[in-house]
């Protein structure tokens, strides 16, 4: 009830980002490999801004 209304951090933004974005590589990983792998890529950015956060 007391976290109803709180706000995310930018370091809980980016994680959801880069947990959906794994997600829609490895689905994607047995259909279109080239679309899975540009999905790896901007995973990996965002794991190097969530690393520059800490």
């Amino acid at each position: 009830m007391f976290g109803l209304f709180k706000r995310k951090t930018e370091k809980e933004k980016l994680t959801v980002e880069y947990q959906k974005l794994m997600k829609e590589a490895f689905e994607l990983s047995t259909i279109n490999r080239k679309a899975s792998d540009e999905k790896y890529a901007k995973a990996d950015e965002i794991q190097k801004k969530l690393d520059a956060l800490e």
